[in-house]
């Protein structure tokens, strides 16, 4: 059986609550065996992993996904706490990115498996849907020092996607279920201020009446009908406009602004030119009568038109400020990546709890993993002896999630190696020495 050693535990301490002992104990233990685990990262195989098998009987394992009482909200809430009070400084946004992504399943028996889009797919490879699960993803984006102020994404919240059918005609949508999962986050952290960034997809009216304190900043579609404000009250009997006239398309306006010059920096820190034109309106049907703050982007590189618009409810917010934000969207992009990558969504089981939980558990277990890195990790050391291994990886200055979730190996294999170690004499005296002719006549 694998050791969790004490830096590890100390962090897994904080979810204790949220179980009973002796499921604390198996959530402990899976943890260190999907993080161990390089191969076929299946339930059994994170209890092969941790030195289960044969030890415990694999019910064990799947019962806790299955059957035990616990809830991945009460995990990622339990994290955010934490997390908001060790990385977020006071007085600073907290801000989160919501996205969907989907993990391919196999089986017409797995609980929420449905032909979906699949974004991640890239154009022109075919076909662009599969059989499987979406999930609604909400990320922590936060600036951590062991990569050098680069922006990473942590995952804490999570909701399982099934689309509406005859049968089930009152299912949420997408940005529905994102708006669940923002509410539990905001009411968590009562006096912090909040930013969230998403994707065009996610501009819909389900984020209408957010709180003063949380702001929301979204690419917007080229369709988008926008409207000036509405007009001050006429006197006249009847209820006064809620908004102005209709505006002329985003393609039009372009052909007549006056484009601004602005310094953008990058998430990776780089600076970069873009030529921006600001305005207000309303965006009626995502945001209906809140004012919103239009940002249109063109590159060096294009002559007319733009090239990317932004919508953002951070009316008194500098032009910089909103497209560096919405640039750490890109973190939940990464986030999805790297857990696709390391095994989440590799398990097999398919009734509705174990498929609600398992792969909260491994988006939970890559943000554990992170937060390990930060407070035990050594980043220098880690660069300093990846470069002799790849030299040819000439640009890597800062840590990945791959770099962190090796060390945690090192950890455990550490901790594993002094478990099994004899243990040393301790005792001060010294015995006295036999003289040389007595060793001879032996």
């Amino acid at each position: 059986m694998l050791q969790v050693p004490s830096s590890l535990q100390g962090l897994l301490s904080l979810l204790a609550p949220c179980f009973t002992q002796p499921t604390f104990e198996t959530f402990s233990l899976l943890v260190v065996g999907a993080v161990s685990r390089v191969r076929d990262r299946t339930i059994t195989g994170m209890l092969q992993a941790a030195g289960l098998a044969g030890v415990w009987h694999h019910s064990r394992a799947h019962d806790f996904f299955a059957r035990r009482n616990w809830d991945p909200d009460d995990l990622g809430l339990r994290l955010l706490e934490f997390l908001v009070t060790v990385l977020v400084k006071d007085g600073r946004p907290v801000r989160f990115a919501v996205d969907d992504t989907l993990f391919g399943r196999s089986g017409r028996h797995v609980y929420g498996a449905h032909y979906l889009h699949d974004g991640a797919q890239p154009e022109g490879s075919g076909r662009r849907t599969r059989w499987g699960n979406c999930w609604v993803v909400v990320v922590l984006v936060v600036s951590l020092p062991c990569t050098g102020g680069r922006p990473v994404g942590l995952p804490i919240l999570f909701r399982l996607f099934c689309p509406k059918d005859d049968e089930h005609p009152d299912r949420a949508s997408q940005p529905e279920l994102g708006r669940v999962l923002i509410d539990k986050a905001i009411a968590r952290l009562p006096d912090r201020t909040v930013e969230l960034v998403m994707d065009g997809a996610y501009a819909t009216r389900a984020w209408r009446g957010l709180p003063d304190r949380v702001t929301l900043t979204s690419r917007m579609r080229s369709t988008a009908a926008l409207y000036e404000p509405a007009p001050p009250p006429t006197g006249k009997r009847g209820r006064p406009a809620l908004k102005g006239a209709l505006m002329p398309s985003l393609a039009e306006i372009a052909r007549t602004a006056t484009f601004t010059t602005a310094t953008i920096t990058g998430p990776d820190r780089r600076q970069r030119t873009s030529y921006v034109h600001r305005f207000q309106c309303l965006w009626y049907g995502p945001f209906h009568t809140q004012p919103i703050t239009v940002l249109m982007i063109r590159n060096p590189g294009t002559r007319d038109g733009f090239d990317i618009a932004l919508a953002s409810t951070a009316a008194s917010a500098q032009t910089t400020a909103i497209i560096s934000g919405y640039d750490s969207r890109w973190t939940i992009e990464t986030c999805h990546q790297e857990a696709k990558a390391h095994g989440v969504g590799e398990a097999r089981n398919r009734v509705q709890t174990a498929v609600e939980r398992t792969v909260p558990f491994g988006f939970l277990t890559q943000t554990i993993t992170i937060c390990w890195y930060q407070l035990h990790g050594d980043p220098d050391h880690d660069l300093t002896v990846r470069r002799p291994t790849a030299p040819w990886y000439r640009h890597k200055t800062t840590i990945s999630y791959t770099d962190m979730l090796a060390a945690l190996r090192r950890e455990l294999i550490r901790a594993e190696f002094h478990a099994q170690a004899p243990r040393t004499t301790t005792t001060p005296q010294i015995s006295q020495a036999q003289p040389p002719s007595d060793l001879t006549a032996a």
